[in-house]
């Protein structure tokens, strides 16, 4: 190796059963990162004790018609993908449609590339599958998602209410054609 490179390393590996305490710490820690502060703390606290109990991602993990993967970048776990079919995903959009739930990413590992890979996996996925259209929600808010998305060839096409505890917020659902 040259001097002055840095290898990097990244891999997507599926989560089991074994991975749920992993899969909960993760989710808590991005979720609250990337939302505590537009959210009061109650509304949050609500909502990461209805999303992420062990019970909730034990169920995710055992729907055949989601999968969720950990991606590991230079050997420790930086985020997940979590995507659904059939009727696992959160909207009704048909057999030929894949969701996109959850791309949450670390904020010490952004800035990496890895939603791209995350998001490439479930391109991959999708295609496995014989989907014609991914999809998924994003908080209207969240300017960063949204531009990310819109890089990646995804166009708004709907709104949907997302329930943040008590409060109503709107979620952009953004779709991509495949090919």
């Amino acid at each position: 190796m040259k001097e002055g490179y840095i290898k990097v390393t990244v891999k997507i590996i599926r989560c089991s059963r074994e991975d749920l305490q992993i899969l909960q710490e993760i989710s808590i820690e991005t979720f609250n990162d990337t939302f505590k502060d537009q959210n009061s703390p109650e509304n949050m606290k609500a909502y990461l004790e209805r999303a992420f109990n062990f019970k909730q991602l034990e169920e995710e993990l055992s729907n055949d018609s989601s999968e969720i993967f950990f991606i590991y970048f230079n050997e420790e776990v930086a985020g997940y993908l979590k995507v659904n079919m059939n009727d696992a995903q959160s909207e009704k959009m048909g057999d030929e449609s894949l969701e996109i739930e959850r791309i949450y990413i670390k904020n010490k590992s952004q800035k990496h590339g890895l939603g791209k890979y995350l998001l490439n996996k479930a391109m991959e996925i999708a295609m496995e599958h014989n989907k014609k259209k991914i999809w998924l929600g994003v908080w209207e808010k969240n300017e960063n998602a949204i531009s990310f998305y819109k890089k990646m060839e995804f166009v708004q096409t709907g709104a949907h209410s997302f329930y943040m505890g008590d409060e109503e917020q709107i979620d952009f659902i953004m779709s991509k054609t495949m090919i």
